[in-house]
């Protein structure tokens, strides 16, 4: 799967939940592998902030990023938005200190990406794939987050509030391609018990019956309702009865917590990636989120590459016999055993290293170790396949290495050992050259890396 963008630029504009201002933001296409970024063009030299984990400085009522002197809050909605519609790259230019807050959903987000439509780019998507169990704990509010190993990217959300009106709800969200239908249009919501209090916190400046659903569930004075709604700047409401309070109706009977999967997404978007992954959130709230996410963004810093996905149970695409089809290479020098994954651009090997290897009788009879020039060789016979599975005549060619740079080696090869093999070209194919990225894994470590350039020959 290939990076995308916007095709063109797109405008939305509107108050600010937290400031009350009229904000314009400005979606543009970016290049490959920019990621989300925002920049503020109201501030001098209109700094850019990077839409990641890192960057979080605030999780009050959204999710705030911040870079030095220069913040943009509530960025939630948007970023759930193009990480649904499958957008990686995108620059966001914004007039305020935050996002404008709509209808206080994602629905006009979604609906202006599919009025412009979205375009492929050159470099490939990188997931983050979620390998094993994980949980996040909030032992001060009892919310959880767990994360377990999926083939695609799902969420569950479970919500609990000591309310008579909001008590438990839930939400699902099995495949993101029904984002649109399921959860774009939940809005956010507040406690009429919360307004005061936010207020004087010097937030919801710009929160309306039009942007937020608004939970009655504690009877109050009219006077004291009055007062609110004098402070909101909104009519005087005679509220009789318990419940929800907006002209419009919910869209959902769990609304609230469809709102709240959407903010996980939107979180989950500040991992710098799309994920594999089922999400498994219980009291969810803009924290925790970010303790997820920053967790995974701290894993990635000190990854290089991650391990592709191996299920020996599956069968493989191109087995030992197609290989040798596409390959001159014959015993003892044939070191691949197997493609398990392959597109134009990259390709995924396998090879089970034993003790018969007829190497190991030099290298070295007491302690045997896999040459790491034939872990090389390995990533080259795997680049090998990928550059000739798309020749129309590919036994009458061969491949052979220019030049090899960058040759890292992290751990050692023994028997027993199965090599995963991650090859990748960094460029187009230029005059039969090939320039490839190549990772050995065992299990989930890199025990090897090279950057090599190999050359397509037609034998004689």
């Amino acid at each position: 799967m290939n990076q995308l963008t916007l095709n063109s630029d797109f405008t939305v504009e509107g108050k600010g939940l937290h400031s009350g201002l009229q904000i314009k933001a400005i979606f543009k296409p970016a290049p490959e592998n920019h990621g989300y970024k925002f920049k503020r063009m109201d501030l001098e030299g209109e700094p850019v902030i990077d839409a990641v984990a890192e960057n979080i400085i605030d999780t009050t009522r959204g999710t705030v990023l911040g870079k030095k002197d220069a913040v943009v809050s509530t960025v939630e909605h948007a970023l759930a938005a193009l990480y649904a519609l499958g957008v990686d790259n995108c620059l966001i230019e914004v007039s305020g200190p935050e996002m404008p807050i709509l209808d206080g959903s994602a629905k006009q987000y979604v609906e202006a990406i599919e009025l412009v439509g979205v375009k492929e780019q050159n470099a490939d998507k990188e997931f983050f794939i979620i390998k094993e169990k994980t949980q996040i704990k909030d032992e001060a509010t009892g919310s959880t987050i767990t994360v377990y190993p999926d083939d695609s990217f799902s969420v569950e959300c479970m919500v609990e509030y000591n309310s008579s009106i909001l008590p438990n709800q839930f939400a699902i969200l099995d495949d993101i391609a029904d984002f649109k239908q399921e959860v774009a249009s939940a809005r956010t919501f507040v406690f009429v018990r919360e307004i005061q209090p936010l207020l004087e916190k010097n937030l919801i400046k710009g929160g309306d019956l039009d942007n937020a659903i608004v939970i009655y569930d504690e009877k109050l004075s009219q006077e004291k309702v009055d007062s609110i709604c004098d402070i909101v700047g909104v009519p005087h409401l005679n509220l009789n009865a318990l419940g929800y309070i907006n002209p419009k109706p919910l869209t959902w009977d769990n609304e609230p917590a469809r709102h709240k999967l959407m903010d996980i997404i939107g979180d989950l978007a500040l991992i710098g990636r799309p994920m594999k992954g089922r999400v498994v959130a219980i009291r969810p709230g803009h924290t925790i989120n970010s303790k997820l996410t920053k967790m995974i963004r701290k894993e990635l810093k000190h990854m290089d590459a991650q391990a592709p996905v191996y299920n020996p149970n599956l069968a493989p695409l191109i087995d030992i016999n197609g290989i040798k089809k596409l390959l001159p290479h014959r015993y003892p020098f044939l070191l691949i055993d197997k493609i398990i994954e392959i597109d134009k651009k990259h390709c995924v090997a396998v090879k089970n290293v034993t003790v018969n290897e007829p190497f190991f009788q030099g290298h070295f009879p007491q302690e045997p170790v896999m040459p790491g020039v034939l872990q090389v060789e390995a990533m080259a016979q795997a680049a090998g396949v990928l550059v000739l599975n798309y020749l129309e005549d590919p036994e009458s060619y061969s491949t052979y290495f220019l030049k090899i740079d960058n040759v890292k080696f992290r751990q050692k090869v023994v028997p027993g050992n199965t090599l995963l093999l991650n090859v990748a070209l960094t460029t187009e194919i230029r005059r039969g050259c090939a320039v490839v990225k190549g990772y050995a894994f065992v299990g989930e470590k890199v025990v090897c890396e090279a950057e090599f350039m190999a050359q397509i020959i037609k034998n004689k």
